[in-house]
């Protein structure tokens, strides 16, 4: 399952943003406002959304300065929250997440719309850092 947010320009240069996402604290400014835990440790973070489990997300990959690429914790859940950041100019950077997930049918379908808002919304915060 594949879900890819919309290309956003952040008014950062392609450094800048990538050293933004890289940052892994700073993902805490990006959460959707119903978060109710956000604590980083190392290389991951645990959030918890209201009425959602708390996920865990490790820093899996990083290729300077155009890819952040952060990964499931659990074994039980395979899935990677990848970002690509591409210049636009030395001012501003363009901006995809896409949500790469391998689950089966049943599980596709109950976190498909609750993954794509919170995508969006990720998206949306992205723009205004």
């Amino acid at each position: 399952m594949n879900i890819q947010g919309t290309r956003v320009v952040v008014e950062k240069s392609q450094k800048e943003t990538f050293e933004f996402l890289s940052d892994l604290k700073n993902f805490e400014q990006l959460m959707p406002e119903s978060i109710q835990k956000f604590e980083v440790d190392g290389d991951s973070f645990i959030f918890g959304l209201k009425g959602m489990p708390e996920i865990r997300l490790v820093l899996k990959e990083n290729t300077p300065y155009s890819n952040v690429t952060l990964g499931a914790a659990s074994s039980k859940l395979d899935f990677q929250l990848v970002a690509d950041i591409q210049p636009v100019d030395e001012n501003s950077s363009e901006v995809q997440l896409e949500f790469q997930g391998k689950f089966n049918a049943m599980m596709a379908m109950m976190v498909k719309k609750p993954l794509t808002s919170f995508i969006e919304t990720l998206t949306d915060n992205l723009e205004t850092i």
